[in-house]
């Protein structure tokens, strides 16, 4: 055991003196567009609250009926004695809302992608994955047998091609598997294009759509709805725009999700999501399908922050999402103008190895609906003197 401790103690120094060392930082108050850490108020910038709902009062209140009619926790996986009318009206209203046939609920999207390929595929059929896919769905395609192929992000070319070597190869049944946003970058990947080929090789399409349910696309229903496309399996999360809690989901086709229920490991073996978190999310279903206003809002907060970001000289990845990435390209430099925004106020975090690839360090900047144009307009001033004063900018 010593041994052991010694090793593990030598790689955590490594990732320190390497700069790659992450830091977590109590928040004492609720999620939002402002926080309060170390009892400082903080403009918020780093959030997946996209349409601030987190700390939503319709929200709150479903929460605390729910723990008054229903309880605490189920104490039990789904089909042993944890499933609740409220966990099949969540998951009845999700495929509703994203135009599916059913859905199934998980603890969170990243079991929804551990969960979704091994029942599916095997050993006859191949995944066809996007080379910046989300960790979830690479480490869900390990867990299943059938044979991998790769192509460049978003690039038809290379997708065209492995399609075509997957059927020279012998697939029974391939699978396209992409984010709808890859939320490293905010590209958002060319799902119409991707569904053509699947349509032309017989392929099926399976999205992760977690950084875009809720505010992309008509009424929110996501990337598919936004390229006017349907996938054949379609991943989410309630943990991002729909209210910012916990939990994911598979939708899809009726066969699918029965599969799902018998076979999927994730779900046959973890615990059903609290009461609480199903009422609240049925609850953001409501809120985001009348959201307009707020969409709105957010995309005017994001043009208006990508332009003044812009305008201070900061190297910014190109894109039309809320994610908008301040490209650094050197951890310890990400880690100095991240501490720097956080003296003058603004809460933002830096990525690095492992999250991005070596020599990619960035801050993602992410919008919110809830942010005004004053907290915009403070923030962008402590960007500019943050990036003066770390070098960032001149």
């Amino acid at each position: 055991m010593t041994n052991f401790l010694t090793d593990i103690q030598s790689r955590l120094d490594g990732i320190k003196s390497e700069g790659l060392w992450k830091t977590e930082r109590e928040i004492t108050s609720p999620q939002g567009g402002h926080i309060s850490v170390g009892g400082r108020d903080m403009i918020n910038l780093c959030a997946n609250n996209y349409l601030g709902l987190a700390n939503h009062p319709a929200l709150v209140a479903a929460a605390k009926t729910a723990l008054d009619e229903q309880g605490f926790g189920m104490a039990s996986v789904r089909f042993i004695c944890g499933t609740q009318d409220l966990h099949r009206q969540l998951e009845e209203r999700l495929a509703r809302f994203l135009g599916q046939d059913d859905t199934i609920l998980f603890a969170a999207c990243f079991d929804a992608n551990a969960a979704v390929f091994e029942p599916l595929l095997d050993a006859q059929d191949a995944i066809i994955s996007d080379a910046l896919n989300h960790a979830s769905i690479i480490d869900g395609i390990r867990l299943c047998k059938a044979k991998r192929y790769r192509y460049a992000n978003a690039d038809m070319t290379d997708l065209e091609a492995q399609l075509r070597a997957a059927r020279d190869d012998g697939a029974r049944h391939i699978m396209i598997a992409t984010d709808g946003v890859f939320s490293m970058d905010g590209y958002l990947a060319p799902l119409d294009k991707i569904r053509a080929l699947a349509d032309k090789y017989d392929a099926l399409l399976m999205v992760d759509d977690c950084h875009a349910t809720g505010f992309m696309g008509p009424k929110g229903a996501g990337t598919p709805a936004h390229f006017g496309i349907k996938p054949d399996v379609l991943t989410g999360t309630l943990g991002k725009a729909m209210g910012g809690a916990i939990g994911g989901y598979i939708a899809g086709p009726q066969p699918v999700i029965d599969l799902m229920r018998q076979r999927a490991r994730p779900y046959l073996f973890s615990n059903a999501l609290p009461p609480a978190v199903v009422a609240a999310g049925i609850a953001a279903i409501e809120l985001v399908e009348n959201g307009d206003a707020l969409r709105k809002q957010l995309f005017e907060n994001a043009a208006y922050w990508r332009a003044g970001l812009a305008d201070a000289g900061f190297d910014l990845l190109e894109g039309e999402h809320p994610i908008i990435p301040v490209m650094l390209y050197d951890a310890e430099k990400a880690q100095a103008l991240a501490a720097r925004l956080f003296e003058l106020g603004v809460y933002v975090s830096g990525f690095f190895f492992p999250v991005v690839p070596k020599g990619r360090a960035r801050i993602r900047t992410q919008m919110n609906a809830a942010l005004t144009r004053d907290d915009l307009d403070s923030a962008l001033a402590a960007f500019r003197q943050a990036g003066k004063d770390t070098g960032v900018i001149a």
